[in-house]
């Protein structure tokens, strides 16, 4: 049985999140990854295989090549999952916002 591991696990390691960066613009390989870190590649290999388990990348083959690139359906869904605590955060903002200035009005 396969243990299924959670994406925000995943996102929590500053080096999963900088693969996540350097990918995102344009699909690159392992090598050319780990040519970013200064680490070995077996743990580049290890970070993009949860990474793949989390489905936060894909993996293409192009010849002897493998790419990783960003699976932006997985993203959107951690994108979601923030939007609720966004909306809290914004309305917490405007609500201080109104405090200060009826705090302002009341000094003049």
């Amino acid at each position: 049985m396969i243990e299924r591991r959670d994406i925000f696990q995943a996102i929590a390691d500053p080096t999963r999140r900088a693969i996540l960066t350097l990918i995102a613009l344009q699909a690159m390989t392992p090598n050319a990854i780990a040519d970013n870190f200064n680490t070995t590649r077996q743990s580049v290999s290890k970070h993009l295989r949860i990474l793949t388990e989390c489905q936060l990348v894909k993996q293409e083959q192009q010849g002897r090549e493998i790419y990783y690139s960003l699976e932006i359906e997985k993203m959107k869904e951690i994108d979601q999952w923030l939007n609720q605590f966004r909306k809290i955060w914004e309305t917490n903002f405007n609500q201080l916002d109104e405090v200060l200035s009826t705090m302002k009005k009341q000094k003049k």
